[in-house]
C-alpha cells in the first residue's frame, strides 16, 4: 500500500484553503510601505519611496517533525541550522542579504545544556548566513509539551534595494533553471519520512539502501545558500530564484513564474541522491507526488537568461558548486517534469 504526504497526516488541499480565508485579515494591516502579496518567498516592507530605497524582506519558519529525529538520537546541536536555513533561504531569493535573526524555543522542561546545544546549531547557520542571532525566546510549559520534547521556530530580516528585488518578474519563455544541489531532505516531508524511517533503534543500523546509517543521513542539517546566491546575483543577472521546501519542484518553482509560463524539468540532468530512491521505493508513490514532497536533491533554483547561462554556471562552479542544467521555462502551467 502507498504512503503518500496526506495519508502521514499532511493535507497540502487544506493548507492552501487556510492561506486562502487567512489572507482577509492579513491585508487589512497593511500600509503604504507594504510590497507585493502573500505567496511570496519573503514579506516586503519599503523604507522610502524612490527606486534605490531600503526594502526590509521578512521570513519566519520551523524546523518541522525532523526534530523526532533529535529526540531519538539526542543530537540537538544541528536542528538549530536548519531553523536559520529554512527562514533565511528563503529572503535571500529575493535578492535581500540577511541581517539578523531570532529563535523561539518551548520545551516542556529546560534542560540547560540541551537548550545550549540547540542555539549553539543557531549561532552556526547564522554564521553560515552572515546575520546576527540578536535575541530569541525560550519557554518552559510543562503539560504542554510531552517529557523532553520541543518545537523551534525562527525569524530573519533582510534588506535589498527596491530596485534590486529578484521578483522573477522579468521571466520570459525560453529562460534556462539552473539547479544547485541540497544536501539531503532539508527541513521538509519528514510527516512522510517518519512513517518511512521510524525514530526508534534502527537509525542507529547500517542500511545499505542508503549506505549510510539513517540517523546520519536524516539529521543533515539544511544547506544555507546565502553567500552563494548573493555572490551569483552581484555577478550575473538572475531573474528568479526558488527556494525548494515544502510542495518540493510543484509548488515552489512556479512561485517565480509571470502567468502563463511553466517550468519543464529534465530530470536525467543529474542523479537522484540515494535516500530519494529509498524514500520513494518504501513510499511506493509516483514521481508526481515525490516532487510535490521533497526537493528532489535540488535546494535551490536559479532563473537566468540563455545568453547568460553559461556565466552563471562557471560563476557557481568557482565557488564550488556542482550546478546542474536543470531546464527550462516554456509556456504553460505549473511543472512539467
Amino acid at each position: 500500500m502507498a504512503i503518500d504526504y496526506k495519508s502521514a497526516g499532511v493535507d497540502v488541499e487544506r493548507g492552501y484553503e487556510a492561506v486562502k480565508l487567512m489572507k482577509k485579515y492579513v491585508k487589512e494591516t497593511y500600509d503604504g510601505n507594504v510590497l507585493g502579496d502573500l505567496g511570496s518567498f519573503g514579506g516586503f516592507y519599503a523604507l522610502g519611496e524612490g527606486d534605490d530605497a531600503d526594502v526590509l524582506v521578512a521570513g519566519t519558519d520551523g524546523v518541522g517533525t525532523k526534530l523526532k529525529y533529535a529526540f531519538a538520537t539526542g543530537k540537538h546541536d544541528t536542528v538549530g541550522i536548519d531553523c536559520v536555513a529554512m527562514c533565511v533561504n528563503d529572503i535571500v531569493c529575493q535578492g535581500a542579504k540577511p541581517l539578523l535573526f531570532l529563535d523561539y524555543i518551548a520545551l516542556g522542561k529546560l534542560v540547560p545544556q540541551k537548550v545550549a546545544d540547540i542555539v549553539k546549531g543557531v549561532s552556526d547557520g547564522c554564521k553560515q548566513a552572515g546575520c546576527a542571532l540578536i535575541g530569541g525566546e525560550t519557554a518552559e510549559m510543562p503539560g504542554f509539551y510531552d517529557g523532553d520534547d520541543y518545537d523551534m521556530a525562527g525569524f530573519s530580516v533582510g534588506i535589498v534595494k527596491k530596485n534590486k528585488i529578484v521578483n522573477g518578474s522579468k521571466i520570459k519563455e525560453g529562460d534556462r533553471l539552473i539547479g544547485i544541489r541540497s544536501s539531503g531532505i532539508h527541513s521538509n516531508g519528514y510527516s512522510l519520512v517518519r512513517q518511512l524511517f521510524k525514530p526508534d533503534e534502527s537509525l542507529f543500523e547500517f542500511d545499505e539502501e542508503l549506505g549510510a546509517k539513517p540517523a546520519d543521513v536524516l539529521l543533515t542539517p539544511t544547506r544555507i545558500y546565502v553567500k552563494t546566491a548573493l555572490t551569483l546575483i552581484d555577478k550575473c543577472e538572475v531573474l528568479g530564484m526558488a527556494h525548494i521546501t515544502g510542495g518540493g519542484f510543484i509548488e515552489n518553482i512556479p512561485r517565480i513564474l509571470p502567468a502563463g509560463l511553466a517550468a519543464k524539468i529534465d530530470r536525467s540532468s543529474y542523479e537522484l541522491p540515494r535516500i530519494f530512491k529509498a524514500l520513494q521505493r518504501r513510499a511506493g508513490i509516483s514521481d508526481q507526488k515525490m516532487y510535490n514532497t521533497f526537493n528532489m536533491g535540488i535546494g535551490l533554483v536559479v532563473c537566468v537568461t540563455e545568453q547568460e547561462e553559461a556565466k552563471a554556471l562557471e560563476c557557481l562552479r568557482s565557488l564550488g558548486e556542482d550546478p546542474i542544467r536543470l531546464g527550462s521555462v516554456v509556456k504553460g502551467d505549473g511543472v512539467i517534469l
